[in-house]
This record gives C-alpha cells, structure tokens and sequence, in this order.
C-alpha cells in the first residue's frame, strides 16, 4: 500500500523538475572606445550592482567608436539589441528619427531632477520627449596668459563676458603685446553661430545669411585683418594641437578649451603655465555654455517590454551621482550631467596651492546646468554642407569675399543640396 504523502512528494519532485529554474534578468549594455582602459571601472561598477541585485546579470560589452552605431543598427534589425547603448547626441536623435530607439519619459519618473537642464534638453527630440539618460559631459573655460594680458593693458582677471568682449581684448593684445588674441574654431562655423544664438536651419531651410550671421562673420573678419586671430590652421575642423603649441609657447594669448588640456600646458609650457588665470568661456545671447558633447544611454525599441523596469533601473544606477563622479574620477577629464556630482569637492574643494587646472575643474562644474550640445541635427547629408560653409566663411574672414555675398552662396547650395541622399 501506496502513503498518500509519497506520493504527493513524488508529484512535487516531478513539478520541480519539470518547471525551468528562474533566469536572472540579463541587461546587456553597450559603451564606445573605453576599453580597456576604464576595464576596472565597469568590471567593479558590474560586480557592485550584481553584488546588490542578484537577480540581474549584467553584461558589458564595448564597441570602437566607429563600429558601435553599425553593430547598434544591425542587432535592432535582427531583434538582438542590447538593453542601453551609448551613444552621442548626433547618434541619439538619428536613432529616435529611424524609431529605433523609445522615449524614455516613462522610465526617467521623479530621477529625471536629477540630470541637469542642458543635458536633458540635450537629448530631448522629437515631440518634446526624452529618448536617452545623459551621461558624461564636456565643458570649455577659458585659459588667458596674463603676461600678454598685462602688457597690452588689460586686466587679466576680468572676466570676459561675450564674444564681443573677446575679440576686442585679443585685437588690443595683437596691437600692444604682437601676438594673436585668440583662435576660434572657424573650421566649426556653425557651433559659432549656435554659440551666438543664431540658427542654421528653420522650416527646412538654411538661413545663416541674416543680418545677424553677416555681422558676426564680419567682426571676425575686422579681427582677422588686425592680425587678433591666430591663421594657422583657422579653418581647420580641429585646430586644438596648433592653438595649445602657441599658446605653451607663449605666442597666443587666449585658450578656448576643455579644463582637461590645462594639464598639457602645466606639463609642456611650465612657464606659461604659472602665468595662467582661467574663467568661463564667453556665452553668447542665450547663456549657453560652449564646449559640450554629451554622451548618453539610449533604450532600442526592441527591447523585451518585462524587463524594462529592471533596464531603468540599471540605467539610473550607470549614471547616479556616486558612479558619474567615479567616472570623472576615473577619467580625470569628463563632467557629469547629474546636479549633485558637480557640487563635490573633487571639482569644487581647490588647494590652497590650486593652480589653473584645478580653477578650470571648478569654473566648469560651476557651469554644466548651462552646457549644451552645439551640432546640427536633423541634416541627411552634412558634409559637403559643412565644407561649403567653411570655405565661404574663410573667404569671408579672409577678406575674399564679402561676408553676405559668402553666406548667400553657402545658402544657395545648402537649399539645393540639403535633401538630397
């Protein structure tokens, strides 16, 4: 005879063994370019927040820069994407354009205080929705020599407001102490006008050739013809490596640029170094900071809608205000996006013997709720776009070419080239 609580043990045993154990929740995220280097950094990041939620299975994986957005765009294609990618602004708002990545309103909630203003509106497209969790940040300061500075009669710790007050102090530099004011990076130009408040597009079409455009291309041309501009390399797309070899050597008198490079003057222009004041970069009309290129979190549209929630909040946990400050930490250069991380005394606390980078640290901190992406979205082809701004610009500054018959002819072919595959 059969004990009926055999066999119930039985039939359980079986139930047991016939239900599937329960699968940890596996988010897969992706970053670009920041192994190995930062390995230690992700790999402790990982092991914390299995260690705190260990019915999650966190995978990192990263991607070169140049492969990510391909490998991004083939796993959504076959249904493979993983949980967050990392992308830039420019990539973000493609993705969101093509569907495919979703908003992120819903998974932000109440965190989305968290984040700064620039960074949210950053990544906030099409309709007003957010489509990614911000990240890491750039900022510029301003690095100005006060040796040059003195002898051209201006007071070196005055803070230079706007653009205008910039090109003035580097054409009284370029008079009195014979060495270029600054070097803006007119191979950008429409980062200047964006800087400036002035669009590029409205309606679909180019309107950089209003009065507004013309006047401020024409001051950088009265600028130019003073000798106030450094011309070697002026209208190249990156004249960084040029401007900070003149100005370690002394023979420019404004730095536009990250607090980071401060540490390439200390190293390689140790006497200029020492005469180094730094304040915030000038700010055009709107009060937006120059010099951010946000980094971010974006979800594909794929993803598997039950583990959403757990996405979230992984995602948050990636960019809190304890781990953003570890990654500045870590990279001794990037700013966060959250607002609490900024206020620590790892930017703001300086040492008594606190020389520029330290004060470029915190000048930036201080300025990361005004930082904004300067780039242009929403173009198919930009390219030869960019490159027919640029030339018209330099003939312009150049004194070729008058600034509103150049801008006119950069119109013309941006409004007949701008749709075009």
């Amino acid at each position: 005879m059969k004990h009926p609580w055999k066999a119930m043990c039985t039939t359980a045993l079986l139930a047991a063994l016939a239900s599937p154990v329960h699968a940890k929740v596996r988010i897969e995220f992706w970053t670009m370019s920041l192994a190995p280097k930062f390995e230690p950094y992700f790999k402790a990041l990982e092991k914390k927040y299995e260690a705190e939620n260990p019915n999650v299975d966190v995978v990192w994986v990263d991607y070169p820069w140049d492969q990510i957005r391909g490998k991004a765009f083939a796993a959504n294609a076959i249904n493979q994407a993983p949980a967050l990618v990392n992308f830039n602004v420019e990539w973000a708002y493609d993705f969101a354009q093509f569907n495919a990545i979703r908003p992120i309103d819903d998974l932000l909630g109440a965190d989305r205080e968290k984040y700064t203003a620039g960074a949210l509106d950053d990544v906030t497209f099409k309709g007003g929705k957010t489509y990614a969790f911000p990240w890491y940040n750039a900022v510029s300061v301003l690095a100005v020599n006060s040796n040059l500075f003195s002898q051209a009669g201006l007071n070196p710790k005055q803070r230079l407001m706007t653009l205008d007050d910039q090109l003035a102090a580097a054409t009284v530099i370029a008079q009195k102490a014979k060495v270029p004011g600054f070097a803006p990076t007119l191979g950008q130009p429409m980062r200047i006008f964006l800087a400036e408040g002035l669009p590029i597009v409205q309606d679909g079409k180019a309107v950089f050739n209003s009065p507004k455009h013309v006047e401020l291309i024409r001051k950088f041309a009265a600028a130019y013809a003073a000798g106030a501009l450094a011309k070697d390399d002026l209208f190249a797309e990156d004249n960084f490596q040029t401007s900070i070899k003149l100005y370690n050597a002394g023979k420019l008198a404004m730095l536009e640029t990250s607090p980071t490079a401060l540490k390439s003057v200390k190293e390689d222009g140790k006497a200029v170094y020492g005469v180094t004041e730094v304040m915030p970069a000038t700010a055009g009309p709107t009060g937006v900071v120059k010099g951010g290129w946000l980094f971010n979190f974006v979800v594909p549209k794929n993803v598997n809608p039950a583990i959403l929630p757990e996405v979230a909040k992984f995602a948050k946990y990636l960019t809190n205000d304890a781990n953003q400050l570890e990654f500045s930490k870590a990279t001794g250069g990037t700013f966060p996006s959250v607002r609490q991380a900024a206020q620590d005394g790892f930017f703001q606390k300086l040492p008594a013997n606190a020389g520029a980078l330290e004060k470029g640290r915190a000048i930036g901190a201080a300025s990361l709720d005004n930082v904004r992406t300067l780039t242009l979205l929403g173009v198919s082809n930009p390219d030869p776009l960019r490159k027919k701004l640029v030339e018209e610009v330099e003939s312009a500054v150049t004194g070729r070419k008058d600034a509103k018959a150049a801008l006119d002819s950069a119109v013309a072919f941006w409004n007949a080239n701008m749709n075009k595959k």
